[in-house]
């Protein structure tokens, strides 16, 4: 991997996620993926990977701005800084009631990239920030 070749992978999983075609955005992933989740567990694998972004699809409406992406020398790793732009659906699960509320949350994430793909993706954002604005 080179430099710029990572950082047209990570520009293209936000803009496959943006544009909504999760089959595509799955496919710039490893089939081990491991998926460290904001404040929570870690999920290995497409399946739970497929699964996550059922629940997010059901409970968000998301889109990611402002991306900047960082890149170590060799491509391997990469780091990205963006905002998210949130409509809140559907309750999820231990968090505030949905009623249509909007957000603006600035989030990270970090990747491990391998054989083009990405193989490790971490997001963070501030929870609190996020429960905040939704709870008014």
């Amino acid at each position: 991997m080179t430099q710029a070749t990572t950082r047209a992978l990570i520009e293209a999983y936000y803009a496959t996620f943006n544009a909504g075609n999760r089959d595509d955005f799955l496919a710039l992933l490893t089939d081990d993926v491991l998926h460290g989740i904001n404040q929570g567990g870690q999920e290995t694998g497409k399946p739970a990977f497929r699964a996550f972004l059922e629940r997010m699809d059901r409970c968000y409406r998301e889109r990611i701005a402002d991306v900047v992406v960082m890149v170590n020398e060799d491509g391997t790793r990469a780091a990205a800084e963006f905002m998210v732009h949130g409509t809140y659906l559907s309750t999820d699960d231990g968090l505030p009631e949905a009623r249509g509320q909007t957000y603006v949350l600035p989030a990270g994430a970090f990747f491990t990239v391998r054989d083009g793909k990405v193989a490790r993706i971490s997001n963070y954002y501030n929870l609190p920030d996020w429960e905040r604005q939704v709870t008014g």
